[in-house]
């Protein structure tokens, strides 16, 4: 059984200034309360290609198991492992995030892909996000009449975290926004 769903949020703000809030989300202590469910984020690896505008960047998100406390209780543990790979292409102006987590495939997948463009219709001072999502239970004998409701809890749960991250963005883009005033310069 698959759950996807999927979201556009339109971010009143420059490209440049919602890429450098996606990127300073997780470390402000500021948002610690709010993405409560992010444990620790590691870089693994980036790797810039001036050349052609690009950067790319693979993180470790370590996360509280999504999904109902039941959920937690049949695969285990409390906590999750994924993977975030990150592409921004400067010269196209777009950043492309993709999620997915590598522990527990036996009981869950998630894949999550992000992207944020310039807005079609105000592309210098509006950002468009467009998010999908999808979440796989894997059928458990014992549990595969619950499959389906387990999986729109966890729905339920990520769009909830989804609704999170996007106050987060808002405010570390305001963040930006007055630094950037306070200093003459514009992000």
């Amino acid at each position: 059984m698959v759950k996807a769903y999927s979201q556009e949020h339109t971010y009143k703000h420059p490209w440049e200034r919602v890429t450098s809030a996606s990127w300073r989300k997780f470390a402000d202590p500021g948002n610690k309360h709010t993405l409560s469910h992010i444990l620790q984020v590691d870089t693994l690896n980036h790797k810039l290609e001036p050349e052609v505008g690009k950067l790319s960047t693979t993180r470790a998100i370590t996360i509280h198991v999504p999904g109902p406390w039941f959920l937690r209780k049949i695969v285990g543990q409390d906590i999750c492992h994924c993977v975030e790979s990150t592409v921004v292409d400067a010269k196209t102006r777009s950043m492309q995030l993709a999620t997915k987590n590598i522990s527990l495939q036996k009981y869950i997948e998630v894949e999550e892909k992000i992207r944020y463009d310039p807005h079609p219709e105000n592309p210098n001072e509006w950002t468009i996000c467009r998010q999908e999502t999808r979440i796989s239970i894997k059928p458990l004998s014992t549990l595969a009449s619950m499959a389906e409701k387990i999986e729109q809890k966890c729905v339920e749960k990520f769009q909830q975290n989804s609704a999170k991250g996007r106050q987060v963005m808002e405010r570390m883009c305001k963040y930006l926004e007055a630094e950037s005033s306070s200093r003459g310069f514009s992000v």
